[in-house]
């Protein structure tokens, strides 16, 4: 499959969550009893719903979109360069309707892909659901219902499935796969499990941003380690 891939014809995404209020107190009073009810399955005993409203990021119907980094790998002159940019905007619906504009243009064209880490159960559902609740019309390579399992994958990639090779017991995170493929993790001070203090107690939306950014040049060379092809350093990422 992956000498079938070319490289310059993916797009490579990253999307970073947060919960749609600071605190559980601020969330309208139907969903902080519907949100009991989820995070119930999660918390430990001695938790209650509040406790845990830092993950409320992760389900689309209790988190928001903050940041979409997607990225191309461009040659010129014979060097292989990498080209992001991202999506942020104090308002979700404006942040996606951006995003799914540039996602529909770039795949017009049958050829061009789109590449998560994770994206099959994480990304590319978690961007469909916020769309719909955004009341935005999905870009076509989103819009799967009905669509075949093979169909799906075809254009869909996700390097964690192509990791898994059909076994399903285990998840992989991306940087496990950067460490074992020795690609170098060009991460900032933080990680995913921070993302929501940044955004919401240092509002610091740009340190998340270059966080986002930085892990879809990882994602883009854990790609070029599966074809077998040398990687990108950071130093020839372009942010536009």
């Amino acid at each position: 499959m992956f000498e079938t891939i070319s490289s310059e014809d993916i797009l490579f995404i990253d999307i970073e969550t947060a919960p749609q209020f600071p605190d559980l107190t601020q969330v309208p009073e139907t969903l902080q009893q519907l949100w009991d009810k989820k995070s119930v399955h999660f918390r430990e005993p001695n938790q209650v719903a509040a406790d845990v409203y830092e993950r409320a990021g992760i389900y689309a119907e209790f988190g928001k979109v903050i940041c979409i980094s997607a990225g191309v790998i461009i040659q010129n002159d014979g060097t292989r360069f990498y080209k992001v940019k991202s999506f942020h905007d104090a308002e979700e619906k404006k942040l996606l309707s951006d995003f799914n504009e540039m996602l529909e243009k770039f795949t017009s064209n049958p050829r061009k892909k789109l590449c998560a880490h994770n994206g099959q159960e994480f990304d590319y559902p978690y961007i469909a659901r916020r769309s719909l609740i955004n009341g935005l019309r999905l870009p076509k390579i989103l819009d799967i219902a009905g669509a075949k399992p093979w169909e799906i994958k075809e254009r869909l990639l996700d390097t964690l499935q192509m990791w898994r090779f059909g076994d399903y017991k285990n998840y992989t995170s991306l940087d496990l796969l950067c460490a074992i493929f020795n690609i170098p993790t060009p991460k900032d001070d933080i990680n995913g499990s921070q993302v929501a203090k940044v955004y919401y107690q240092e509002k610091n939306l740009l340190r998340i941003v270059r966080y986002c950014e930085k892990d879809t040049l990882a994602l883009a060379n854990l790609m070029l380690r599966y074809k077998g092809e040398p990687i990108i350093a950071i130093e020839q990422m372009l942010i536009v």
